[in-house]
């Protein structure tokens, strides 16, 4: 099934924001998370995936930060801030209204 553009466009924030907001996360890991817990259904390219990390990050909602691996590799992990948090809890809380009203209109009333 394919979901439209907009959607994936107008909830990349929120998948973004919930994942981070679990653990620190860096960006590899972000797409390969993202896709094995949808089932393969969002597969986010690099472009899409740092465009939207850096925006978060300039909007102060994650932070990153540069860690050396034990093996001498760098990653950047992403953290959730305050504000972040306080956005994803908005975020989550206009999901579960817009989705259980969408459910409402669509979905047929059980009337057995």
């Amino acid at each position: 099934m394919k979901y439209g553009r907009e959607l994936l466009k107008g909830s990349t924030d929120h998948l973004l924001l919930s994942l981070i907001g679990q653990e620190p996360i860096y960006g590899y890991q972000l797409i390969k998370e993202i896709g094995k817990r949808s089932g393969g259904y969002f597969q986010f390219k690099e472009g899409t995936l740092y465009t939207a990390l850096h925006r978060l990050e300039r909007e102060g909602f994650i932070e990153g930060k540069w860690e050396r691996l034990s093996n001498g590799q760098e990653r950047r992990y992403y953290y959730l801030t305050k504000t972040g948090r306080r956005v994803l809890d908005e975020k989550r809380d206009e999901w579960r209204g817009f989705s259980a009203a969408v459910n409402l209109v669509t979905e047929r009333a059980n009337t057995g």
